[in-house]
């Protein structure tokens, strides 16, 4: 199963945020292929002559995949793939790595013997495949109750498939960041979203939160195969008592309802905890649906990692990874 976080254009709307390059290694043989698809940074700290790198998954999931494998074969193809990719790694300077596994198609599951992986949280989606009504059976009886009242109040809402502009999505955006008082990285700046465009405006649904005329809230998703993955959102602040957010989770279902998806993923929330806010307002537009996000780490030469760490003055063993750009 592909998805559009294994995609190399996807990877590259994140080259710049990161500061570094999206490249694909793939290992085929005799058992199979594997594809594996990163961002390489250059690590911040020179030792020598050498210039050293580190990778990291591109905003959202990835990680590497599994595209076909003989049956039953499937450990030794993954083996091989350690041995190829650990070569590579040795042959451009690339000293760590850091993969977010994708949870719905779980492929933490098939390289467990690769990385160190960790479970980290759970994410949250709406499966509109297996229930003929997803409403009643996904959303929770408190969400159904906020969208039946907002509706009656007056809030409507419209989907705006391969939108030709993004003015009014950014501006509701970036309010919500500045109410919640967001992370730098999360200002993505307009040649990310003129690049999202460029790249992907076929793949792309606005669903906007109406009242009066007015767009109270605007949600942006991406569309692929027959999965809506939540991407960003933004709900002006004057208008929440309307629950606009409610009503763009509602009118995601029954757009995708009716065009076949299958699945809209939420994501998670912003800290690992089950009583995070972020999740559990997720939660209740997914009843039944859940999956499991993981994390993966390896250091692919401990020497070099090493010395980075004592070039910067940290411990190995922190709990920031890589440690050498801990406090970057």
């Amino acid at each position: 199963m592909m998805d559009i976080y294994f995609e190399l254009n996807y990877g590259k709307l994140y080259e710049e945020i990161e500061g570094g390059t999206c490249e694909v290694f793939e290992h085929r043989s005799s058992l199979g292929t594997i594809r594996h698809m990163f961002i390489k940074r250059k690590v911040p700290i020179q030792l020598g002559d050498i210039t050293y790198y580190d990778l990291v998954t591109p905003y959202g999931y990835g990680g590497p995949l599994i595209l076909n494998c003989e049956e039953g074969r499937k450990e030794d193809l993954v083996h091989e793939f350690e041995v190829a990719f650990e070569k590579y790694c040795g042959n451009h300077n690339i000293v760590s790595e850091f993969v977010r596994f994708h949870p719905v198609i779980a492929n933490a599951s098939d390289f467990q013997s690769v990385y160190d992986i960790s479970f980290i949280r759970n994410t949250v989606g709406t499966n509109i495949k297996d229930y003929s009504d997803p409403f009643k059976d996904e959303f929770s009886k408190s969400a159904r109750k906020s969208i039946r009242r907002a509706l009656r109040a007056g809030v409507d809402y419209r989907v705006i498939e391969r939108p030709d502009e993004l003015i009014h999505f950014k501006d509701i955006y970036y309010s919500t960041m500045n109410r919640n008082d967001a992370n730098d990285y999360y200002y993505f700046n307009d040649a990310y979203f003129d690049l999202c465009l460029q790249l992907y405006r076929n793949n792309i649904i606005l669903v906007e939160a109406v009242f009066e005329d007015k767009v109270i809230a605007s949600g942006f998703y991406f569309v692929y195969d027959n999965i809506v993955h939540a991407h960003l959102s933004g709900t002006l602040t004057q208008y929440l008592h309307l629950s606009p957010a409610y009503i763009l989770k509602y009118g995601t279902m029954v757009w995708a309802k009716r065009h076949g998806i299958e699945l809209i993923h939420y994501g998670g929330g912003t800290s690992n905890g089950e009583n995070d806010p972020l999740y559990q307002f997720k939660k209740k537009f997914g009843n039944n649906t859940e999956f499991r996000f993981c994390v993966g780490k390896r250091i692919w030469n401990w020497d070099v990692y090493t010395r980075l760490c004592l070039e910067k003055a940290v411990k190995e063993d922190t709990d920031f990874f890589p440690a050498y750009r801990h406090r970057d």
